[in-house]
């Protein structure tokens, strides 16, 4: 009962304070983000630590540029600020040379696969709410973390009541066909819904983004769990009471922005 208090309040406080970033202005979302992401990117270079040596601070100034030359971009500037990350980039090799750990080039490859998995994904939302050259609209981003979540949930109460067939026995154990495929059905439904307040973009593409957030979202989930798995442990971190780690929080998100991206780039 305690755990379950504790994880209900943790979760509302959670998304008083996603939603509250979102919708107040775009310089409270870009800080927002840009700090979820710099902390999930420690996240990540803590619990690979046991398997490598990843480089956190040039990890953190290529994310840390990054995400700014997009805000900056993304907000009618020069892409030139890119060019910061780039040298970023290849100065984590010069480091390398300095640094006298074993295996040199793991070190850089998870130093960087950080940055592109995290970063690179949370940087995309600087243009998502800058849609259609918008000078800044947040529902878009909002109604892709409604529908993310609501998949994650019905899923979750689907598989709970039908589930018998398992998904992906091999990596999650405790996911079902049943539970995927009744939280997709939900999630459709809750993209119409959706649709009615947050206008900016039509039913049929809100319909296109739930069906790419159920698939990839659900890839998402299973990414970070082979992830803890490979690594042998249970959650990400413990930062949020209750619900783990904040890659726990956001690895479908993480996986599903881009390819909502690419969507929303060929259907503009």
């Amino acid at each position: 009962m305690n755990n379950l208090i504790k994880r209900t309040t943790t979760g509302i406080i959670f998304v008083a304070v996603l939603f509250s970033g979102i919708f107040w202005n775009k310089y409270s979302c870009f800080f927002l983000f840009f700090f979820i992401s710099i902390a999930a990117l420690l996240e990540y270079y803590k619990i690979i630590n046991k398997k490598v040596s990843p480089q956190k601070l040039m990890g953190g100034l290529i994310s840390g540029s990054m995400l700014a030359a997009s805000f900056i971009h993304a907000n009618g500037g020069s892409p030139k600020y890119f060019a910061i990350s780039i040298a970023f980039v290849f100065l984590t090799f010069i480091v390398e040379l300095y640094r006298k750990k074993e295996f040199p080039f793991n070190n850089i490859a998870h130093t960087l696969l950080g940055v592109i998995y995290i970063a690179g994904s949370f940087s995309l939302l600087n243009y998502i709410v800058h849609w259609n050259n918008q000078p800044y609209s947040p529902t878009i981003l909002a109604g892709i973390f409604i529908l993310i979540w609501s998949n994650d949930t019905f899923a979750f109460i689907w598989g709970m009541s039908f589930g018998k067939h398992k998904l992906f026995k091999r990596i999650s154990p405790n996911k079902t066909w049943e539970g995927s495929i009744g939280g997709a059905i939900s999630t459709l439904g809750i993209s119409y819904v959706i649709s009615i307040y947050f206008t900016q973009i039509s039913s049929i593409e809100w319909l296109g983004i739930a069906i790419i957030a159920t698939i990839f979202g659900s890839l998402g989930d299973l990414t970070e769990s082979i992830l803890k798995r490979s690594l042998e442990i249970k959650d990400s971190g413990n930062i949020l009471p209750g619900h783990g780690g904040i890659l726990d929080r956001f690895d479908a998100f993480i996986l599903a922005i881009p390819f909502i991206f690419v969507y929303m780039i060929f259907i503009y």
